[in-house]
């Protein structure tokens, strides 16, 4: 099930075109990172899903409501932290969620049930009853993230959740986060790359208000680098691992070092059965661009070889490389632009 449907979106401001025909879907439970470099287009996308904007064409349908002509049924089901939280600095910490279920529509008698449940997943406890104003940021921050929460929505649009917040409050983000995946859908923009890494799914990269990448981290990695690259390290050295992984169909290139105990396989392009030891069958249209599959094949190789597989390891992702590659280049010359 889709729980945000995004169709043809475009903003315009006279004659800058923030956004430009972007779609997209989120399905229910997933997490969704929503990268791009400054004036690219993201904090736009996102008010105009949580209804703060309205767009200039296109759609936006979130649990099944249009965005426009059911706003009051779409923020009922959308918990948002923009880079700035809206909080009043004159209120308790306690006193501003209670304002914020309230006016989210929680029933009275599910409001003190939440707002507790809000302070708890954001550890607000010690400073419940402090004014929001004398607060620390990082504290402010946190405050953000519990009205986002504080509803139960079944979706939240979180913009730069971590700004702010020390190690520490980082780690227990990105562990509350990490704690509402499937029971809550999520979009998670951040500048910060390992973050999207650590807890998305899927990532979505926009520049120059369009959508220039959308596919899962390894799936955008194996298409930018052309290939999946397997190291091997292995207690028994010999010729026959190495003429059986080069003789697997898609892989190009395997590289032996340490005397031929630690092993470097490059692959891309088709892989099938021909040359597998053994005689396992797979089907011949397969690609290696299903890294699952190919460290799959990989690893069965050096087994049936008896080779003595000691480690075998996919090379960590680059999504800084990934996201350059997307974004550079195009964004040196756009001449300004609107976030």
């Amino acid at each position: 099930m889709d729980m945000i449907e995004v169709s043809g979106l475009v903003k315009s401001y006279g004659p800058i075109e923030a956004v430009k025909d972007i779609q997209f879907r989120v399905k229910k439970g997933e997490v969704v990172g929503f990268l791009g470099p400054n004036g690219a287009g993201k904090s736009t996308t996102m008010k105009i899903i949580t209804g703060s904007m309205a767009p200039t064409g296109g759609s936006v349908r979130v649990a099944g409501y249009d965005v426009f002509e059911d706003p009051v049924e779409v923020k009922k089901r959308i918990g948002y932290l923009p880079e700035n939280p809206p909080v009043y600095g004159e209120m308790t910490v306690e006193s501003y969620l209670r304002f914020v279920a309230k006016l989210k529509g929680v029933s009275s008698d599910r409001v003190s049930k939440q707002v507790e449940k809000s302070i708890e997943k954001t550890d607000l406890g010690s400073v419940r009853k402090r004014l929001i104003q004398n607060l620390s940021k990082g504290f402010r921050q946190r405050v953000g993230i519990a009205q986002a929460l504080v509803s139960d929505p079944e979706v939240l649009i979180l913009d730069e959740p971590t700004s702010g917040l020390d190690p520490r409050q980082v780690a227990e983000v990105r562990a509350l986060i990490q704690e509402l995946k499937g029971e809550h859908t999520i979009i998670l923009s951040t500048h910060i790359l390992p973050e999207v890494q650590s807890m998305c799914e899927r990532i979505i990269i926009i520049n120059r208000g369009r959508i220039v990448a959308e596919d899962s981290i390894q799936g955008l990695s194996n298409r930018m680098a052309g290939s999946t690259q397997v190291k091997i390290k292995v207690s028994r050295s010999g010729a026959a691992l190495e003429a059986a992984l080069k003789s697997l169909k898609g892989v190009h290139g395997v590289v032996a070092s340490d005397g031929g105990y630690t092993l470097q396989v490059s692959a891309g392009g088709q892989v099938g059965s021909a040359g597998q030891a053994g005689g396992a069958t797979q089907d011949s249209s397969a690609r290696f661009e299903n890294s699952d599959l190919a460290v799959e094949l990989i690893a069965e190789t050096v087994v049936q070889t008896k080779s003595g597989l000691l480690e075998l390891k996919r090379d960590a992702v680059d999504l800084e490389e990934i996201f350059l590659k997307l974004t550079t280049g195009e964004e040196s010359q756009s001449p300004g632009g609107v976030r």
